[in-house]
C-alpha cells in the first residue's frame, strides 16, 4: 500500500536582530512563525550581543514553533537555516542550532539565502506566477 504523508520543514532565521523559527509543510503552508527580537539598550545592533541573545532564546523559540504547528520534533523531515547575508555571529548561531537539531533528528539540513527566502515566501503566499519584486536591505546612514 502506498501512503502519502506531508513533509515538514523547520527553519531557523538569525541574520541580525531577530531570531525566528518557522515551520512549513510541503505545500508551503506556514504552520508557525515564532520570533524573539534582540533590542539593544541604545545605539545599533552589536553582532556579538545579538548572537548571544539568539543562543539564549533559540531552544524555547523552537519549542514554541513546534507547539504552534501542532508537531513534535520527530515529525520534522528537514531543517533549514539562514545562510546569509547577515551578521556573522548571528548567522553562526542560527547555523549551529540548525546543525545540532538536524543531526539529533537524523534529517537533512539546507542553507537558505535570506533575501531569496523573502522573495519566495511572497510568491508562495500570493500564488504569483512571474512576479516583479524589489528587495532592499540595510541600515540608513546617519
Amino acid at each position: 500500500m502506498f501512503c502519502l504523508s506531508e513533509m515538514y520543514c523547520l527553519g531557523i532565521e538569525g541574520t541580525a536582530h531577530t531570531l525566528g523559527v518557522g515551520v512549513v509543510d510541503d505545500g508551503a503552508k506556514i504552520l508557525a512563525n515564532e520570533i524573539d527580537m534582540y533590542r539593544p539598550p541604545e545605539g545599533g545592533i552589536h553582532p556579538r550581543e545579538a548572537a548571544n541573545h539568539h543562543a539564549a532564546v533559540v531552544v524555547p523559540t523552537i519549542r514554541r514553533a513546534l507547539e504552534a504547528a501542532g508537531l513534535g520534533p520527530l515529525d520534522l523531515d528537514l531543517v533549514a537555516f539562514s545562510s546569509g547575508p547577515g551578521l556573522g555571529p548571528c548567522l553562526r548561531t542560527a547555523a549551529t542550532a540548525a546543525r545540532s537539531l538536524a543531526s539529533t533528528l537524523g534529517v537533512p539540513i539546507v542553507g537558505v539565502n535570506h533575501c531569496i527566502a523573502h522573495i519566495e515566501i511572497g510568491r508562495a503566499l500570493t500564488d504569483a506566477e512571474d512576479p516583479v519584486m524589489l528587495y532592499t536591505s540595510g541600515a540608513i546612514p546617519r
